[in-house]
């Protein structure tokens, strides 16, 4: 285990935090406000911090996916647990559970909140909330292989362990190139959406934070109405970009570089479309059916449905109220979810096209025994290691889901309110149904099922196994081994996953 370069890359990500919490105290500054000093006290702190224990440069560079995955799981935690601190500390979120949750929602882009009264906080408060969609959005780690100097395959495990989906693959030879594309990409979509919502007369301070929680698929808004009080064009706007957020990224760069052809045949992303336009128009019938007007209808089915399969969580009305097949349609799109290599989350729609196309071919081979029949997505065929990393992803998603689901049931909940707070946590989406409806808020769970849940949102951010590796006992015996273990002894036990390029 290459403790020393673990540890080099959560002082980087300490000294990164430090930076990104100036934007709430140049907020707190601009609207005069002194919860911003908790904000300069913290950013000091962590860069104090950060720049201790990033001082001395490790000897090897040199690591591997044990490693990254390792890497990753701190890195979040360790964002969560300091990023937390200016609203305890300014008293804005008197409980640091409460805290805590509420960062933690914010970093893994799932827009949950214990709050009952978003507009009673501080501009700097719901100016650092949205920031923590934008930062955890693509990735604060894909930022970092920008700068830090990885060799031996490393940056690629770094990144197979922070990115969502079933593969993680180069648009360019060199990651760090590939890492400034997804980034440039990601602002410019961002900034591309501020101008949008600006020229709907939209106010500045509201399209920032409304314009990061799109960006990132979060959820996180500044009015207690979420997105209901603005204007039908502002609404229309946040549903295309929410859209746009949950695709697929390489298609966005294919685009970029004319190659038009195989953006359009992207298999995932016409799925994922295909889906948006009969959940819509499901749900737009049912609406039909109240009192609702044809505009309005089309208007509140569009947008719930791009916000639910994307994992955003921005709401314009009450689903809560809807009809039983409209609410069960929103439950489906949870798990779901928005497209690999996308700020979003969810099961993802590749995984739900491979597991199918895998049942297809098992049925298949029933009928016909002899027969050789390979799966095939995105007009290639997909190797076997990727179809079992699949099934096993998705047996391991279900028991976690039901061991979630029993502990927080000992709060003695009813079971709708149980099943969709964990189903929105794990899946990073934000309000569920009843009692955590989008009219709703978590703050009424006691402090394990809060722990239960937050357990849930990172390991739904991270695709569950580089959580679930600091749990095994290995790990830890390894971490504390006094022991020194060489590069080349650690080359011959790990065992890295090599993708083709």
């Amino acid at each position: 285990m290459n403790k020393s370069v673990i540890r080099y890359i959560l002082g980087y990500i300490l000294r990164i935090e430090a930076l990104l919490l100036l934007l709430p105290v140049l907020t707190a500054i601009v609207y005069q406000e002194q919860s911003g000093f908790w904000y300069l006290l913290i950013a000091l702190f962590c860069a104090v911090i950060g720049t201790a224990m990033s001082w001395v440069k490790p000897k090897d560079f040199v690591f591997y996916l044990k490693e990254g995955c390792v890497a990753t799981a701190l890195s979040w935690i360790v964002l969560s647990l300091f990023g937390s601190l200016p609203f305890y500390l300014s008293n804005a979120i008197p409980s640091y559970v409460d805290a805590l949750f509420e960062t933690i929602s914010g970093f893994t882009t799932t827009g949950a909140s214990i709050l009952s009264d978003v507009e009673a906080l501080d501009h700097c408060h719901l100016m650092w909330r949205s920031f923590t969609h934008w930062i955890g959005g693509m990735g604060v780690l894909v930022f970092l292989l920008m700068i830090i100097p990885l060799s031996g395959g490393s940056h690629m495990n770094l990144m197979r362990a922070e990115s969502p989906g079933p593969s993680v693959s180069k648009l360019k030879p060199k990651l760090k190139t590939t890492a400034r594309i997804l980034y440039l990409i990601y602002l410019s979509m961002t900034i591309l959406e501020i101008l949008l919502l600006l020229a709907g007369r939209m106010p500045l301070f509201d399209t920032l934070c409304i314009s990061f929680g799109t960006a990132g698929t979060g959820g996180f808004g500044v009015r207690n109405d979420s997105i209901g009080g603005y204007s039908p064009y502002i609404q229309w706007v946040v549903t295309v970009f929410m859209i746009l957020f949950a695709i697929n990224f390489n298609a966005y760069y294919y685009i970029l570089y004319h190659h038009w052809k195989k953006a359009f045949r992207m298999e995932e992303v016409r799925y994922f479309l295909l889906i948006i336009v009969c959940a819509s128009l499901i749900i737009f019938t049912h609406l039909m059916q109240t009192a609702m007007n044809t505009s309005d209808a089309l208007r509140h089915a569009c947008f719930q449905v791009a916000s639910i399969i994307s994992s955003t969580g921005y709401a314009t009305t009450d689903f809560n109220t809807w009809s039983e097949t409209s609410r069960t349609i929103l439950v489906m799109l949870m798990f779901i979810g928005a497209c690999a290599g996308s700020t979003g989350g969810g099961i993802k729609v590749s995984r739900i096209v491979i597991l199918v196309k895998s049942l297809g071919k098992e049925l298949t081979s029933y009928i016909h025994p002899k027969i050789v029949r390979k799966i095939n997505f995105e007009h290639k065929p997909v190797e076997h290691e990727v179809v079992r990393a699949t099934n096993v992803f998705l047996v391991t998603f279900v028991l976690i889901f039901a061991a979630s689901l029993f502990l927080v049931s000992l709060e003695d909940h009813d079971l709708i309110t149980n099943f969709t707070a964990v189903a929105t946590t794990i899946n990073n989406i934000g309000p569920g149904l009843d009692h955590v409806g989008p009219t709703q808020n978590f703050g009424f769970f006691t402090p394990l099922s809060k722990f239960v849940l937050m357990f849930d949102m990172l390991a739904g951010r991270l695709e569950l196994f580089p959580l679930l590796i600091l749990c095994h006992p290995t790990l830890w015996k390894e971490m504390f081994a006094q022991q020194h273990v060489g590069s080349g002894k650690r080359q011959n036990q790990s065992k890295t996953i090599r993708l083709k390029k």
